[in-house]
């Protein structure tokens, strides 16, 4: 069907014909006397209205509202999930708002007649791509069917096999499995492709929301270890040029003699990270540069710190900026800041730590930093 245009109706059919063939065999050879597993007895019609039962107040309404969130995050983060993964191989854009509203609003009306709790189910994605449905009328469709099914087949389905079932799930996963999109994961990050194996695992031998749990989880790690952690580069100027690099990235910049510039390359000075950034400003001053060009060893002077990458500061982080600026000042460095952020600058004139280093050794650019610093060791001197 997907080869030839003209049977793409032989896709979309296959699985009805796979469960009524299935059925058939199962109840002319009387094979669940054998063993086969069989739906057995399926409770036809609709459920009939359950407002009448609804309760706002009772001993139960507390656990019931616990659970109900707990339903509620799981159903929206799978959803999202699914929905991305299918968004990402047809090409088209998933609305998470839309997506929240429209589960919200399907759990409203169906909890009116006590049904389920609904969500953008994996397998029944899973069959409608591989049955190769294109727009949303699919799913209108698939409840007309299910809704006529309901009312008039429910007792046909008593000889169907459970396998027939699950062969039709696992017969549309094999598409979903791209080697090709998981060996690039490998190539440009470890820690994505160690979160990708790990849904991947938790799916295949728990379920969805295991995956999912799995997927989350090992992604927070990634974002912990990068927040605990973040690069603190030192910086020389590009030779005949106003940039200043990473010395490490870019072998040919040049150190300015006695000025370390370092890049605080994190969204955010907190908690997390500030006792790293500030122990590792330390360590390069104290032992005389280390891995800084010889030109600045053992006559450091000043230190600038460039927050353009910043976005913002907690208390913890101002108060490891004013432990640096009292060390650094205790072997007569001086601390500048170059192009700090509105947040950042507004925090720090709010806890006065501007007014400690001075207004003056705050730049908007590290070249200006640099002037400024050379300038003072002159007069200094």
């Amino acid at each position: 069907g997907r080869r030839n245009k003209k049977l793409f109706w032989l896709p979309a059919i296959s699985p009805l014909l796979s469960v009524i063939l299935s059925t058939l065999i199962v109840y002319l050879s009387r094979a669940d006397k054998d063993g086969v597993n069989i739906l057995k007895h399926v409770k036809g019609g609709l459920n009939p209205s359950s407002v009448h039962q609804l309760e706002f107040h009772g001993q139960h309404v507390g656990q019931a509202a616990k659970i109900g969130l707990i339903c509620a995050v799981i159903a929206l983060t799978e959803a999202i999930a699914v929905g991305r993964s299918f968004a990402s191989i047809k090409g088209y854009h998933l609305d998470g708002n839309k997506e929240m509203l429209s589960l919200g609003l399907t759990n409203i009306a169906g909890s009116l007649t006590s049904c389920y709790v609904a969500t953008g189910s994996f397998s029944r994605t899973a069959v409608n791509f591989s049955a190769g449905c294109q727009t949303a009328i699919s799913n209108v469709v698939m409840a007309i069917t299910v809704l006529l099914s309901l009312e008039l087949f429910s007792r046909l389905l008593y000889y169907t096999p459970v396998a027939i079932l699950a062969s039709i799930i696992l017969s549309a996963l094999p598409g979903l499995i791209n080697i090709n999109e998981a060996c690039y994961i490998w190539k440009v990050d470890k820690l994505d492709f160690l979160a990708c194996i790990g849904a991947f695992l938790g799916v295949l031998f728990a379920s969805v929301e295991t995956g999912l749990l799995v997927a989350v989880i090992i992604s927070f790690g990634k974002i912990l270890i990068q927040s605990i952690r973040p690069g603190v580069e030192v910086l020389g100027r590009v030779p005949r040029t106003e940039a200043f690099c990473d010395v490490t990235q870019y072998p040919m910049a040049i150190s300015t003699p006695g000025i370390i510039v370092i890049r605080i390359s994190s969204g955010s000075l907190c908690f997390a990270n500030a006792n790293f950034v500030r122990e590792r400003i330390l360590k390069w001053v104290m032992e005389e540069g280390d891995g800084l060009q010889e030109s600045t060893k053992g006559n450091v002077k000043a230190v600038i710190l460039d927050m353009t990458n910043l976005m913002n500061v907690d208390t913890s982080g101002i108060l490891a900026l004013e432990e640096l600026h009292k060390r650094l000042l205790s072997r007569g460095v001086e601390l500048a800041m170059v192009n700090p952020r509105w947040l950042v600058i507004h925090k720090l004139k709010v806890a006065h730590f501007v007014d400690k280093i001075g207004k003056e050794w705050v730049f908007l650019t590290v070249g200006e930093a640099v002037d400024a610093c050379l300038s003072s060791k002159i007069s200094t001197a």
